[in-house]
């Protein structure tokens, strides 16, 4: 039985073929005979007729072109004829955080938000609902059980997504399982991840994703990994090692987007496509003329130590560029021309040394190379181009003094969930604002705190990318 009540077909996969001969009566020879020898024929003649295809959906060369193929997918009919079964990769009831009613937590029931925010902080509930990175290592031992129990998409969903690869730089340093949901809500085949782990990380963490890579050709740990420090050049450089392995490992990929562990996916690949598409070549990130509050980020040298970043008093000397420094965020879309300029060009590669001992440099390099002329992508140095956090595709970020209410001039309504350097993270009664705005991705998120959000955002997520082939 399905999740929306409706019966689904048996699927011919391992688990069915196991259970085959107790739950039905018809043979299993005739059936594996018949997707072995048959399964092509069959395949076209029952979707040219029900369906109505003028060719294959999406999946079937992927299907066809693996020995076995991948039988969790064809469902069985009782005339034996085949078909793709896309339901099968929605998500099921069947975690702890299911108690929740999504539908009413995204139209802000206010009884439903403040029930799960009590089973959120119940011990019981968050016992059962965590994952250490010992256990996740050993679950995701067999990568094929992993891959189809985790419901990765195996092909590309449409024409349009699978000629238009995306690549993501990942940087993390904690919560395997946090990574995981993160990896899946975006995962598609075409696409390439580099992920970035800290080299503070515990031993445990490193160990569960290297299993989680080993499970997928197009995910991979950079080459060279950074002790990162907060506010300092670590974190930017974390970000330039995947640059340099993704553009270096994948001539493909049209657009690059950075990402950190608590982050998560508004939209669908599909909807990531049409709107990076849309850019038509231009990139998407918060660029602003600086406040005066700022400039000493760049002015005054700072550095690293026991850990954290200092600044020394001492003057910086100007920037390298005639371009002055704009201000932003640390998160960019943009597209493969903007990542060619910065790892091969001399005059990007002046400006990075000059950053190297700023505050925050992520703050202020990516958003002064997209004013810098002759960038791929880039806008005009006239202020009247400047691009907000409110405006760019990238991140929707809640600040927390931005919030209150919005008749009255607030940016957007309060967290519901709680503050972190005043930061929002996000909340189940904070789904339905999210969801209206445009950004690709929000930040920041914690499934220890509220798993419930999350849950609610993969299940919405998915369910909307499976009918967007249906």
């Amino acid at each position: 039985m399905s999740g929306n009540g409706r019966t689904t077909p048996p699927v011919i996969g391992e688990a069915f073929l196991t259970q085959l001969g107790q739950d039905s009566p018809r043979s299993v020879e005739p059936a594996i005979c018949h997707i072995r020898t048959e399964l092509q024929d069959t395949f076209a003649t029952c979707f040219q007729s029900s369906k109505g295809f003028r060719s294959f959906p999406p999946g079937w060369s992927e299907i066809k072109s693996q020995t076995p193929p991948l039988p969790h997918l064809l469902t069985c009919h009782k005339d034996m004829k085949y078909t793709l079964d896309y339901s099968i990769l929605d998500y099921n009831d069947d975690s702890p955080e299911d108690m929740c009613n999504c539908t009413k937590l995204i139209k802000q029931d206010p009884e439903e938000m403040e029930r799960v925010k009590i089973l959120s902080i119940t011990r019981s509930f968050r016992a059962k609902t965590r994952t250490t990175d010992t256990q996740f290592t050993e679950w995701a031992r067999n990568c094929e059980h992993f891959r189809v129990r985790r419901k990765y998409f195996p092909f590309p969903l449409s024409q349009e997504e699978a000629e238009f690869p995306i690549a993501y730089s990942i940087v993390v340093h904690h919560k395997i399982q946090t990574l995981e949901r993160l990896l899946r809500a975006i995962y598609a085949p075409q696409n390439i991840y580099c992920l970035h782990v800290d080299k503070k990380a515990p031993a445990s963490f490193l160990s569960a994703v290297l299993r989680l890579t080993s499970c997928f050709d197009n995910v991979f740990i950079a080459s060279r990994l950074e002790n990162v420090v907060y506010g300092s050049w670590s974190r930017v450089q974390a970000d330039l090692n995947c640059m340099r392995d993704l553009y270096d490992r994948s001539s493909a990929w049209k657009y690059f987007l950075n990402l950190c562990g608590q982050d998560f996916p508004l939209k669908t690949n599909l909807e990531i496509v049409s709107k990076l598409k849309a850019l038509r070549g231009k990139n998407s990130l918060e660029t602003e003329k600086a406040p005066g509050s700022k400039l000493v980020r760049w002015r005054k040298r700072h550095e690293v130590v026991d850990g954290a970043i200092w600044r020394t008093g001492q003057d910086k000397a100007p920037p390298p560029i005639e371009t002055p420094v704009f201000t932003g965020g640390a998160y960019i879309v943009v597209s493969r021309g903007f990542v060619q300029f910065v790892l091969e060009d001399p005059r990007a590669a002046r400006l990075i040394e000059w950053a190297k001992d700023g505050y925050s440099p992520d703050e202020f390099l990516w958003a002064t190379i997209q004013r810098m002329p002759g960038v791929p992508g880039s806008i005009p140095i006239n202020n009247r181009y400047d691009v907000t956090d409110v405006n760019s595709l990238s991140r929707l970020v809640k600040w927390q003094y931005f919030e209150g209410v919005e008749s009255k001039g607030a940016m957007y309504p309060p967290c519901s969930g709680q503050h972190v350097r005043a930061i929002c993270v996000y909340g189940a009664g904070d789904l339905g604002w999210m969801l209206q705005k445009p950004q690709l991705f929000a930040n920041k998120f914690d499934t220890d705190s509220d798993p419930f959000v999350v849950r609610c955002l993969e299940k919405h997520l998915r369910s909307k990318a499976l009918k967007e082939i249906a």
